[in-house]
């Protein structure tokens, strides 16, 4: 009767194997210097260089400087902290973030960039085990990082962080942009009791506390925004009478002043004179 069923049995095993999803092919990393990583299939999409020159991001002189030793000590393969960029919105975060990854990744061939969403965190695990494996070293960045659902995706990121019983892996930099500086939302604390919020507290502090290096943004000064709209200006040959006058009234009726707002204050004048902007 066995000798009967092995037959069936070899094609149903043979039929389920054709089912059955190939594995994943390895990433090619030779391809670009950015990628975008796809959770949902283990996959590495090639992006184009980022063009903001470091050098046009203005009045964050402070902390260009202490993001990029940092980033420069990593691709030297020497220590280096997880980076938490933190401060108000619009105020070149990401930017940041992007535009000295690619000043460094300039003179640093073996050093990638790899972007992931936030509502992707419980799969950071499972990348940096991936990563760790590799030859080159990862600046992984996500942006707008915060944790609106729960304790799941923060865990996730500790356990990232951490890297279990094998330790962190030594190739891989996690960067973050935040617009508060501990990442979880603050809930309703009397719906939820005093030893529920004091539990919250402690895991808002555990999750920031993993990152070695905190940078913050604060608001954007008038002198200092200004600076921003000129050196804008003049880096994309844009002359205009009253230029600070104008670049004041547009922030006005933007409600506030930072360096995306100076940005797309440049990006209206560029198409007032017909010209062509790279962003």
């Amino acid at each position: 009767m066995i000798s009967d069923l092995k037959p069936v049995l070899e094609r149903i095993a043979q039929a389920l194997e054709r089912m059955a999803p190939p594995p994943p092919a390895a990433p090619d990393f030779s391809a670009a210097c950015l990628f975008r990583h796809d959770a949902a299939v283990s996959a590495f999409r090639p992006a184009p260089d980022y063009p903001l020159a470091l050098a046009s991001l203005v009045g964050v002189d402070r902390q260009k400087e202490r993001f990029l030793e940092n980033l420069q000590r990593f691709a030297a393969g020497l220590p280096a902290n997880h980076v938490l960029l933190w401060g108000v919105r619009g105020t070149g975060k990401s930017s940041l973030a992007k535009a000295a990854f690619m000043a460094v990744a300039s003179g640093s061939p073996a050093l990638k960039l790899v972007e992931v969403d936030r509502d992707e965190i419980t799969a950071l695990p499972d990348l940096f085990d991936v990563l760790r494996q590799r030859a080159e070293h990862f600046l992984v960045l996500c942006d707008d990082l915060s944790f609106e659902e729960g304790a799941d995706a923060a865990k996730a990121l500790k356990s990232a962080l951490e890297g279990g019983v094998s330790g962190p892996p030594a190739n891989v930099l996690f960067v973050a942009t935040s617009n508060r500086r501990h990442l979880m939302p603050r809930g309703d604390d009397e719906a939820r009791g005093l030893i529920a919020t004091a539990e919250d507290a402690e895991e808002e502090i555990s999750v920031s506390d993993r990152f070695g290096l905190w940078i913050g943004f604060p608001p954007m000064d008038q002198p200092t925004y200004l600076a921003a709209v000129t050196a804008y200006a003049e880096r994309h040959d844009l002359a205009v009478v009253n230029l600070e006058r104008r670049a004041l009234q547009w922030a006005q009726l933007r409600g506030g002043r930072s360096g995306r707002v100076a940005w797309q204050f440049i990006r209206d004048l560029a198409g007032e004179l017909g010209k062509t902007l790279p962003l």
